[in-house]
C-alpha cells in the first residue's frame, strides 16, 4: 500500500486526522504550473498532490491542476497568486533566483546538498521552516514543499564536455544559479526559456546544450533523440525542490485540521514522487545506453572546480543582499553550507551501491 495510507492509519502529527472537520464547505483550488499538463513534474507533484488532498480531506478540499499556459504563463505562476487571480500555484524557486537569489538557496545551486541532504536539511534541520518564512515575509505566501527530485542530468548536448574549458561559448539552456554561474565563471552562454521549448530549442540547435531535469524525466522529453552526449553528474542541480504556493491568508482561513491534512498530503507527495523519480531515473539510464547516446562522466577534478564556483557565486549574492541592507540570504546561506559541511564530514558512514 501507499505511504498514503500508512500514513492516515499511524495519526501522526498528534491524532489530527481524527479529529472532526470544523466546516462542511467545500473549497477549490485552481492550481496552475510552470510545466506543461501531462509532464513529468505535472504528474508526479501536482497531480499527485491534488489527489492526497482529495483523498485526505474527504474531497473537502478540492484542486483543480492546470498546465503551463493555460491559466497563467509558465513564469508567472507566483505573480498569479499574489494577485488573487488563482487560489494556489505550483512551480520552482529556480524561476524566482533572477529576483532574488535567497530561492537559490531552497532550489539547490551548483555544489549545492545532494537530495538525501536536502530533504533531511528541510524537514528535520529547519530548512523548511527557514523557506516558509521567507515566502510568508517577502511574498506574503505560504509554501508547502510537495518535490525534492533526484540529481538531474548536465547536459544533453551537441558537442562533447569532458573539461572546464569546454563549457566556454557553450549556448546552454538553463535557469537559477547555473546561469548565474555559467554567465559569471565559465563563460557560457546562458539562454532561459519554459520547458515546453527546450526540446525544439535543442533540435534546431537553437543552443548547443539543454538541461532540464532528471534521467527519467528527460526521458519523456526526448532530448536523447536530438542529442548524442550526455552530461553527468548534475553537479550544476544536485536536486530540487517544487512547491505550492497560496497567500498566508487563504492558508490561515483553513482549520487547523485542514491545515494538518493539507500538509501530510504535501509531504507523502514529496516521499513518493521522489522514490518515482529514483526509479525511473536507473531505468532510464539503461535506456540511454541501449538508444546509442555516448554518456561522459565528468573528472572529480571538473567537479570540485564547479562546487567552487557555485559557493562563490551565492557568497558573492548575499554579500550584495546585505549590502542593501538586506542579510537574510546570509543567514539562511550559513546555516545551509553548514549542514552540508556536516553531512559532507559525517556522511561516508552510509553505503552507497557503486560497481
Amino acid at each position: 500500500m501507499k505511504i498514503i495510507k500508512i500514513l492516515a492509519a499511524s495519526a501522526i502529527l498528534g491524532g489530527a486526522f481524527l479529529a472532526p472537520v470544523t466546516s462542511a464547505t467545500e473549497i477549490t483550488w485552481k492550481i496552475p504550473s510552470s510545466v506543461p499538463e501531462g509532464s513529468f513534474f505535472y504528474n508526479n507533484f501536482l497531480k499527485r498532490f491534488a489527489g492526497h488532498v482529495g483523498d485526505l480531506t474527504d474531497n473537502q478540499i478540492k484542486i483543480r491542476p492546470f498546465g503551463a499556459g493555460v491559466v497563467v504563463p509558465a513564469f508567472k505562476v507566483y505573480e498569479s497568486v499574489q494577485d488573487g487571480i488563482v487560489e494556489a500555484g505550483h512551480s520552482t524557486p529556480s524561476y524566482l533566483v533572477n529576483q532574488d537569489p535567497t530561492n537559490a538557496i531552497f532550489a539547490s545551486f551548483p555544489g549545492g546538498m545532494s537530495p538525501e541532504a536536502t530533504m533531511a536539511w528541510l524537514y528535520e534541520g529547519g530548512g523548511l521552516e527557514r523557506m516558509q518564512a521567507y515566502r510568508s515575509e517577502k511574498m506574503g505566501l505560504h509554501s508547502l514543499i510537495i518535490g525534492v527530485g533526484t540529481s538531474e542530468i548536465l547536459a544533453h548536448a551537441n558537442k562533447p564536455i569532458n573539461k572546464i574549458e569546454d563549457f566556454a561559448n557553450l549556448k546552454y539552456r538553463t535557469s537559477g544559479a547555473w546561469a548565474g554561474v555559467l554567465k559569471d565563471y565559465l563563460d557560457g552562454v546562458p539562454t532561459v526559456v519554459p520547458s515546453g521549448e527546450t526540446y525544439t530549442l535543442l533540435q534546431r540547435k537553437g543552443v548547443d546544450v539543454v538541461e532540464w531535469a532528471t534521467p527519467g524525466s528527460n526521458l519523456s522529453e526526448g532530448f536523447h533523440e536530438v542529442a548524442p552526449y550526455i552530461i553527468v553528474p548534475g553537479i550544476h542541480q544536485p536536486t530540487f525542490v517544487w512547491e505550492i504556493v497560496l497567500k498566508t491568508e487563504t492558508w490561515d482561513k483553513l482549520s487547523p485540521e485542514l491545515q494538518t491534512k493539507v500538509e501530510a498530503a504535501a509531504r507523502v507527495t514529496t516521499m513518493e514522487a521522489f522514490l518515482h523519480f529514483a526509479n525511473a531515473d536507473i531505468k532510464a539510464m539503461d535506456t540511454y545506453r541501449d538508444f546509442g547516446n555516448e554518456i561522459i562522466t565528468l573528472d572529480k577534478s571538473v567537479l570540485s572546480v564547479i562546487r567552487g564556483y557555485g559557493h562563490q557565486w551565492m557568497k558573492a549574492r548575499a554579500k550584495e543582499q546585505a549590502d542593501k541592507g538586506n542579510n537574510s540570504m546570509n543567514v539562511i546561506l550559513d546555516e545551509y553550507l553548514a549542514y552540508q559541511e556536516a553531512w559532507s564530514r559525517n556522511s561516508g558512514v552510509f553505503v552507497r551501491d557503486a560497481e
